[in-house]
């Protein structure tokens, strides 16, 4: 008859690894993966800039600086008053809400939402996950950028008669049935899919709202300023044009729409073409020196801290 074999002589029961630790450990490379990525793609972008069409804006006047550095900033700062409201976040969490903007625009749509849960979950003290509040002002802000597509839309409805925007009414009213069908859902089951209170949630879309107004009016006034030969006027209906088409969701080629909304200006198709390709290579620019310059601020505040 087999005798048990000893107590000391089993083998010893392999530690389970925990889920949730293991999950911590591994966020913890969150941040600074998507900020290499951020790094890297701004990197690559530097290769894709035509430097001599981007000096030209450096004889632009003071004004234009200041303009163009307002629009810039205005939608990290219209982050910052959300999030000062819901999270109390001190004056420095502008820095990574302008890398989650850069991240947007640089690498991938919605990266830098992911970055800034990830800076909130490890820097700010509230209540909860953040991530709730970050997912909400992610869906308000689709949903105030249709809500003011709509509402141009409804101004600029007599311009679809007269000028050519490049696509054609199935498109049109396809997109504006997408963008209400998405909206009434939304409103359907926000219970279910937002998880703010009602008053914080009509805070943060009024701020979307104002940040989209600011953004398009100051964007024509830059253009204005830089070719004041053409009206401000029509500037204003140019960014608004510009803004509709870029938000229609079912538009195939955005950039062909947007340049029937240059019919607007007559002869200035050209110079108006090459100015906002300025613009846009310069903001691209201003993209890359501005991560830059905060990766640097954070390695000198860790050797600071060390």
């Amino acid at each position: 008859m087999n005798e048990p074999a000893p107590a000391d002589s089993m083998p010893a029961a392999v530690p389970r690894s925990n889920p949730v630790s293991t999950w911590r450990r591994l966020s913890g490379f969150v941040g600074p993966a998507i900020s290499a990525g951020i790094l890297a793609g701004a990197l690559w972008q530097i290769r894709a800039l035509d430097w001599h069409k981007l000096l030209t804006i450096f004889q632009a006047t003071p004004w234009i600086w200041l303009v163009l550095a307002i629009n810039y900033l205005s939608g990290p700062f219209g982050d910052w008053v959300i999030f000062r409201k819901l999270w109390k976040i001190p004056v420095e969490g502008i820095f990574p809400l302008v890398k989650k903007m850069i991240g947007n625009q640089i690498l991938l749509s919605y990266v830098g939402e992911v970055y800034f849960y990830d800076w909130a979950r490890r820097h700010v003290k509230m209540e909860g996950s953040p991530f709730g509040a970050v997912k909400d002002v992610a869906i308000l802000s689709a949903m105030a950028g249709y809500a003011m597509t709509l509402i141009m839309l409804a101004v600029a409805w007599p311009y679809f008669n007269h000028y050519a925007f490049g696509f054609n009414q199935r498109e049109l009213y396809g997109s504006i049935f997408v963008m209400l069908v998405i909206g009434l859902a939304i409103t359907i089951f926000r219970n279910r899919l937002l998880s703010l209170p009602r008053n914080d949630l009509i805070f943060v879309l009024v701020v979307h709202m104002i940040r989209l107004v600011t953004n398009t009016v100051l964007t024509a006034v830059l253009w204005s300023m830089m070719l004041p030969a053409v009206p401000l006027s029509s500037w204003l209906m140019l960014s608004t044009g510009r803004l509709l088409v870029t938000r229609l969701p079912l538009i195939p080629n955005q950039e062909i729409a947007f340049a029937g909304a240059l019919a607007l200006l007559g002869g200035s198709a050209n110079q108006t073409n090459n100015m906002i390709t300025v613009i846009a290579l310069f903001i691209t620019a201003i993209h890359i020196v501005v991560y830059i310059a905060m990766l640097l601020l954070d390695l000198a505040q860790r050797e600071r801290n060390a």
